[in-house]
């Protein structure tokens, strides 16, 4: 399998202070990974230097420019201005984007690909609702539903089921398993461990650096998450910027 993904020493600072520490490595191509530690280690600042939301201090995110160009960014909800005047359809077709371009207008057929997107997660009727009016779990599965039209063959998504109910997160892993079968690439930052070792078969533990990356069963061990833990607890807010390393 080649890579989709390639770290290449990065370190990405978050007020001041490196959040993401002489990083490398390789998520392969059509791989199903969780990115999971303490709070504070530096995984959501990783997915969004990822999906260029930030810059890296040092080292570099290798991504193919063809798969950079068509890349999903899923960010966590409270990122996301809900009172914005669209309706959860009009939402759902910026999914759509990459093929109509800014002042493009939907052709029938697309209008038909925005329906059957929101009815893959459930949300056949609300196609009129405004955003402020869906509950967590009903905003979720529209990101979801976006996500589905913008058909990338890498996925990034950050905490994708935090805050929301049973029954949508198991339709939402649902998808991601539909994802990992067309063979394209998810990348998931992940708090609850059993969720993990239930449906991802590649885990990163991140504290800063990485602790353990690989299976998931492999990853999760009890050392290893004492480590995190340890790491994380030792965080120093007058620590000196770091001077780098060689890759």
């Amino acid at each position: 399998m080649s890579a989709a993904v390639h770290l290449h020493n990065l370190t990405v600072s978050y007020q001041g202070h490196p959040a993401v520490h002489h990083l490398s490595g390789a998520f392969e191509a059509g791989s199903l990974t969780a990115i999971v530690g303490p709070n504070g280690a530096g995984k959501s600042t990783l997915l969004a230097a990822m999906g260029g939301q930030l810059p890296a201090n040092e080292g570099r995110v290798e991504i193919d420019p063809a798969t950079r160009q068509r890349m999903a960014w899923l960010p966590q909800q409270h990122q996301i201005d809900r009172s914005f005047p669209l309706s959860t359809f009009e939402l759902v077709a910026t999914g759509l984007w990459w093929r109509i371009g800014a002042w493009g207008a939907l052709k029938p057929t697309q209008r038909d690909e925005v329906h059957a997107a929101m009815q893959a997660v459930g949300l056949s009727g609300f196609e009129r609702r405004a955003l402020n009016e869906l509950s967590a779990g009903q905003f979720q599965r529209l990101l979801f539903a976006r996500v589905l039209l913008q058909d990338a063959p890498l996925i990034l998504l950050d905490e994708p089921f935090n805050a929301i109910d049973t029954r949508t997160t198991a339709d939402l892993l649902a998808l991601v398993a539909r994802w990992q079968g067309e063979r394209r690439t998810v990348l998931a930052v992940l708090h609850d461990l059993a969720q993990v070792r239930a449906h991802f078969p590649q885990t990163l533990l991140l504290a800063r650096r990485a602790i353990a990356w690989g299976p998931t069963a492999e990853v999760l061990q009890p050392a290893h998450l004492l480590s995190a833990r340890r790491m994380a607890e030792s965080w120093d807010t007058d620590a000196p910027f770091c001077e780098g390393e060689a890759a």
